[in-house]
């Protein structure tokens, strides 16, 4: 198979070619709870967190910068409300296109669907590891895994959202960097 059947590349030159362009400004949402996800967002610069609210506090599940893909991934595959928002936590540009889109691109050859299959892999074993990091009891280590898939996070997000995302309050962070 030829280098332009490539889904990833299909992908990319999808948000090149086709994508809408998007700014958001800081505390502004690309999805918020009760709203069925209908894209995929591609961050060119800037950050955003994907968060959880319950009554008690905000929960950061993940996070996104430069070239990451995001959105809330169960409303878009089961096209029901969102749990979560998708808050920007910098000024974030990004590029966006439709769900309709995405399967079509992956819907050309049965190897463009391997690889949207794959994405999709990829997107849920995200997850999984996440769940992982939660089910750590130390600190220390969560931080160090998150390290591990992630060594520029601290360039681009702000302590305290590293801290919810990894479970623990700000000032337990920055002792366990400087330790």
């Amino acid at each position: 198979m030829t280098r332009s059947s490539n889904f990833t590349e299909k992908l990319l030159n999808a948000f090149e070619q086709i994508g809408v362009k998007k700014t958001i400004q800081k505390g502004d949402f690309l999805t918020k709870e009760g709203e069925i996800e209908r894209n995929i967002y591609l961050i060119e610069t800037g950050a955003v967190r994907v968060f959880y609210l319950s009554e008690h506090e905000e929960q950061t599940i993940r996070l996104g910068y430069e070239h990451s893909l995001i959105n809330s991934l169960s409303s878009f595959i089961k096209e029901q409300p969102s749990e979560f928002y998708i808050e920007a936590i910098r000024k974030t540009t990004l590029k966006f296109i439709s769900k309709d889109k995405l399967l079509e691109i992956a819907n050309e050859n049965e190897e463009s669907l391997k690889q949207y299959i794959q994405l999709l892999e990829t997107l849920i074993t995200q997850q999984i590891d996440r769940e992982i990091d939660l089910l750590i009891t130390s600190p220390v280590e969560r931080l160090k895994r998150v390290l591990d898939r992630s060594p520029n996070l601290f360039q681009h997000i702000p302590l305290k959202y590293i801290a919810s995302y990894l479970r623990m309050k700000p000032e337990t962070l920055s002792r366990i960097r400087n330790s």
